[in-house]
């Protein structure tokens, strides 16, 4: 029924056409014959009018049958080619138009095809760029994720608001410190993604800061920073460091968003106060006995000088003297406590640890040194370069005192603690020298330091003894020192990247304001 509403108007045309051309040949035909001519043609044509009819009406029914056969596939072919490439211009996977065997129709269907087909492909390779961005990304998040988890400093990144978008686990250790809150949110209360920085830190000491970076960026300054030393509600001192996040545009260098480095300088801040205040009081001690005994030497210069004077003066020598001596053995003491006191304990491969020994000794004692039986499995808590010192003072004078030609070094496990043996084959030695060599002053590299090697024990909660083995031959000092705990510090170190996500958010770098507040009340 279709086809012929197609078919009406063409064929009505067609038709009239063909009444008009049927009728303007009998004009011509009329006009070129003369009277008795026409008089005959008109008795013909009033004779045969309905052959007349049925001529012309059997040239319309072919003229029918002609579009039927040749215009009406082409008419209605093209709609449904329009339409099939719009469905192919609107699809989201690859699509081809499908022709019904008509060869005209080929070539339009072929151009589409290749047109979508460049299409699919270039889309094709825009999503695979897409993905290999979007793993590029991602990896570098992780990445960044896990060098801010393993950094030793406190590290806090925020945006140009001061909404934290980044933080790492020392920063939420840092801030658990600053609060006086029960640590049942380890920190979160005072930091977390999308909370305002000015929580913590006073507005205005930030803006300082900020306001000075912009300047030196104004300046054309490569890496400005500035920083600060703000005090917290709970006593702590805080010495932050500002480093600015820029982007740049239209030739010129914004401020996106900004970096805060944090040190706990509270006792520090202390260990130099003592020492300032020891510094002091040795100066103006010393001062005060140098004047008593600059006044007794004067004194005793006299040569009419009485034995009783003489002897008093001589006094004033031997106590300021004392009291000199006291005062400097004093300050060494506490210098020397407050030197171990800083050492840090880190954790360390044990047998990495025995390797290094092993070094140093052969280096520093000029033997020859062997790692024994070591336990590979073993992590020590330690300072590394305080207890190679200690092992290359022992070294050094059994080389030096009993001549010992080869030392070894051994690893195992003692219990909850981990057993470390230096070892030699050689002549015994008493009691008495053992306890001497731990309490004297180290010597290492020619230089004697001001540490014994009961210091660096009792610094590491370690024990320590000597003991032989009549069998084989072997002396051997035993060090008991402290294992690696396996607690939640070992357990944020070694936490995998994928849980680390809550640490960061980089997308708050472009949110400001209320939009922030927003994703930060979201679920």
């Amino acid at each position: 029924m279709s086809d012929w509403r197609l078919l009406r108007q063409p064929l009505v045309w067609i038709a009239l056409a063909l009444a008009a051309w049927l009728g303007l040949a009998l004009a011509l035909i009329h006009i070129s014959l003369d009277a008795f001519g026409r008089a005959q043609l008109a008795q013909w044509l009033a004779a045969r009018t309905v052959l007349l009819m049925a001529v012309w009406m059997f040239a319309v029914v072919l003229a029918m049958l002609a579009l039927r056969r040749w215009w009406l596939p082409r008419v209605v072919a093209l709609p449904e080619l329009a339409e099939q490439a719009r469905a192919v211009v609107n699809a989201t996977q690859p699509l081809h138009i499908k022709t019904r065997g008509q060869s005209h129709q080929q070539p339009l269907a072929d151009a589409i095809n290749a047109l979508a087909a460049q299409r699919d492909a270039l889309r094709g390779d825009i999503t695979a760029e897409v993905m290999r961005a979007n793993a590029s990304l991602r990896l570098e998040r992780n990445r960044l994720a896990a060098l801010m988890a393993e950094l030793t400093q406190s590290v806090v990144v925020c945006n140009r608001d001061g909404r934290v978008l980044l933080y790492n686990q020392h920063a939420r250790r840092q801030f658990r410190t600053l609060t006086d809150t029960p640590p049942l949110a380890g920190g979160a209360e005072l930091i977390g993604i999308g909370r305002s920085i000015y929580d913590v830190f006073d507005k205005q000491l930030v803006a300082h800061a900020l306001v000075s970076i912009q300047k030196r960026l104004a300046r054309g300054a490569a890496q400005p920073s500035a920083q600060f030393v703000t005090a917290t509600p709970g006593g702590q001192l805080l010495r932050v460091q500002v480093a600015p996040v820029t982007e740049v545009g239209d030739g010129a260098t914004a401020l996106d968003g900004f970096v805060l480095m944090l040190d706990n300088i509270t006792r520090s801040f202390e260990e130099e106060s003592v020492r300032v205040r020891l510094l002091h009081g040795l100066t103006e001690g010393s001062r005060a006995s140098l004047a008593s005994l600059r006044a007794a030497v004067e004194m005793l210069g006299y040569d009419d000088l009485e034995p009783a004077m003489r002897d008093r003066f001589l006094a004033v020598l031997r106590d300021e003297t004392a009291t000199m001596v006291a005062r400097v053995d004093a300050v060494a003491r506490q210098s020397a406590d407050s030197l171990r006191t800083r050492w840090p304990l880190e954790e360390m491969l044990g047998a990495e640890f025995v390797d290094v020994a092993v070094r140093q000794l052969g280096q520093q004692c000029r033997v020859p040194v062997a790692a024994g039986a070591v336990d590979a499995a073993l992590w020590l808590k330690l300072d590394g370069f305080s207890m190679l010192q200690a092992l290359v003072h022992l070294g050094q004078r059994m080389v030096e005192e009993f001549s010992v030609r080869a030392l070894m070094l051994r690893l195992a496990t003692h219990g909850a603690r981990a057993q470390l043996d230096l070892v030699w084959t050689g002549p015994a030695m008493s009691t008495e020298t053992v306890m001497g060599w731990e309490i004297d002053p180290m010597r290492s590299g020619g230089e004697t330091l001001p540490l014994s090697v009961r210091d660096v024990i009792e610094r590491h909660d370690a024990e320590m003894w000597f003991e032989r083995d009549r069998v084989s031959h072997q002396g051997f000092f035993r060090f008991l020192l402290p294992l690696a705990s396996s607690g939640d510090e070992v357990r944020e170190r070694t936490m995998p990247v994928g849980s680390r996500s809550e640490f960061f958010d980089f997308d708050l770098l472009d949110a400001t304001g209320g939009d922030t507040v927003r994703r930060t009340a979201a679920p």
